[in-house]
């Protein structure tokens, strides 16, 4: 799926998802990545939504977002809520999501000038939408 949002100055946008596969400003990554409103994307090294630990979530916790959109793969599902304890304790709010659509909401909050961050776990099977 293309996605085109309006683009701020200086602000990350994901620009297309397909199965596997994610572009931010233009560049493909085909791995589970860390998208921040600002600054550098970053590898996001989990091996399913089954290795996530919480110290992934303290990497998503060092980037300061006041909002996660954390994207769950093909499809929406929840991890275990002790995993998300850097987060609640820093009083950062978690939105979970599959990752296409944690992909839209990310643009929409980002685009709105809000410190959000997109945690989102790619699978080679993941649909395009």
């Amino acid at each position: 799926m293309k996605i085109q949002p309006d683009r701020l100055e200086g602000v990350n946008a994901v620009n297309r998802f397909e199965a596997g596969r994610v572009w931010v400003n233009g560049q493909p990554h085909a791995a589970s990545v860390l998208v921040p409103w600002r600054g550098e994307v970053q590898a996001w090294p989990v091996g399913g939504l089954q290795a996530l630990t919480a110290a992934h979530f303290e990497q998503v916790l060092s980037l300061r977002p006041e909002l996660v959109v954390f994207g769950s793969g093909a499809r929406l599902r929840f991890v275990a809520p002790a995993l998300l304890k850097p987060l609640i304790q820093a009083g950062v709010g978690v939105e979970t999501m599959d990752t296409l659509a944690a992909c839209r909401t990310y643009n929409v909050l980002a685009m709105e000038g809000r410190s959000v961050v997109a945690a989102l776990l790619l699978e080679a099977d993941a649909p395009t939408g």
